[in-house]
C-alpha cells in the first residue's frame, strides 16, 4: 500500500469518526410528574398573612392561588393550573410569581425537601434543596 493511500485511509477513518461523535448526543430526561390534585369545586382558600396569596387547607398537597391562578409546588418542581379543574402544567421556579415564592414554610401540606411517598406521609428525607423551613425556590437561588 502506498503512503498517499495510507494517509487517505487515515484522513476517511478519522472523518468518520468525527462523524459518529458529532451524532453521539446527551440527554437528560427529568420526568416530575404533576400534583394529582382536582377540585370538583372552587376549593375553600384562606389567605396567606401579609401577602396576596391563598393557600388550600383542605388538601394534601402544596396548593396555592395568586392572581387567580392555582400553583402547587409537588415533588421539587412547581406546577401552574388556570382552573380549579387543571389541567397542571410544570413551571420552572424562575416563572413562577416572587408572592407564591415567599410563602413562608408553615403554610406548605408537604415541607420542601420532604418528599411525598405512596403512603401518603412525609419523610424527613425527600429531593429539596436547602435547610426545611426555607420556600421552594429560595434555596435554589441562594436565598436560604
Amino acid at each position: 500500500m502506498s503512503m498517499k493511500r495510507a494517509v487517505m485511509t487515515v484522513v476517511f477513518a478519522g472523518a468518520a469518526l468525527c462523524a459518529l461523535a458529532a451524532q453521539a448526543q446527551v440527554s437528560v430526561n427529568i420526568n416530575v410528574g404533576p400534583p394529582p390534585v382536582i377540585f370538583h369545586s372552587p376549593p375553600r382558600v384562606v389567605a396567606v398573612p401579609r401577602t396576596p396569596v391563598y393557600y388550600v387547607p383542605d388538601t394534601t398537597y402544596n396548593v396555592f392561588v395568586h392572581d387567580r391562578t392555582y400553583w402547587s409546588f409537588h415533588d421539587g418542581a412547581w406546577f401552574h393550573a388556570t382552573s380549579h379543574g387543571g389541567p397542571w402544567a410544570y413551571v420552572p421556579v424562575e416563572r413562577v410569581p416572587g408572592p407564591v415564592l415567599a410563602v413562608p414554610v408553615k403554610y406548605y401540606k408537604v415541607k420542601p425537601g420532604h418528599a411525598r411517598h405512596g403512603d401518603g406521609e412525609s419523610q424527613g428525607h425527600g429531593k429539596g434543596r436547602g435547610r426545611g423551613d426555607c420556600p421552594p425556590g429560595h434555596a435554589r437561588q441562594g436565598r436560604c
